[in-house]
């Protein structure tokens, strides 16, 4: 599960940089949680072979009138929900790392072990008069599973473009292994300024 993500300037540098977007989306070192509008990359529009950044709101209502703000990988292209917005409307949330809980409620962030940006896979919708969107999850490696049985599904930068321009390849993309994590504890960032 993924229920917060860390955003800040260097992840708008690195898309700046990296995936030469121009944007003045900046969160400032936000926390982004569900039912908050987030910076997110999307296939543009107006060229179909290229990529835009816009804003996004976090959550899709589901038919019992709940927020959803994560769907399954194994089952998205099957799930009505789901399937039309996987294979039209992918979306990328670039985030500089993501938290997750363990069953004694102990706080976990999660970054890459070389501290560049993550790439969290996502599909938006219309939903409730607001373009929306979800995050993919998939089952825990073994960087994640002390922590939690799922872990958000993570999409290479340099695959970034395809995975939202190509249906095909982001359903291949979405059943590889996830990339090894770093954690540590809110307790162990506590102590880093002691």
């Amino acid at each position: 599960m993924c229920g917060r993500y860390i955003y800040n300037d260097k992840v708008t540098k690195e898309i700046q940089r990296y995936l030469e977007l121009e944007g003045s989306y900046t969160y400032n070192d936000s926390v982004i949680t569900p039912a908050m509008n987030a910076v997110s990359l999307v296939k543009d529009k107006k060229l179909s072979e290229s990529i835009a950044i816009t804003s996004l709101f976090w959550g899709i209502v589901g038919y019992d009138k709940k927020l959803i703000i994560n769907a399954k990988s194994e089952s998205v292209a099957d799930k009505t929900l789901f399937a039309d917005s996987f294979m039209a409307r992918r979306c990328i949330l670039p985030a500089a790392g993501f938290y997750e809980w363990d069953k004694s409620k102990t706080k976990y962030e999660f970054k890459r072990e070389d501290t560049g940006s993550i790439y969290l896979a996502g599909l938006y919708d219309l939903s409730d008069n607001k373009d929306s969107f979800v995050i993919l999850t998939t089952s825990a490696n073994e960087s994640m599973k002390p922590v939690h049985d799922r872990m958000p599904v993570m999409i290479d930068k340099k695959d970034v473009k395809e995975y939202l321009l190509d249906a095909s390849s982001a359903l291949d993309m979405i059943k590889q292994p996830m990339p090894q994590l770093v954690k540590s504890s809110e307790y162990e960032q506590l102590s880093l300024f002691d």
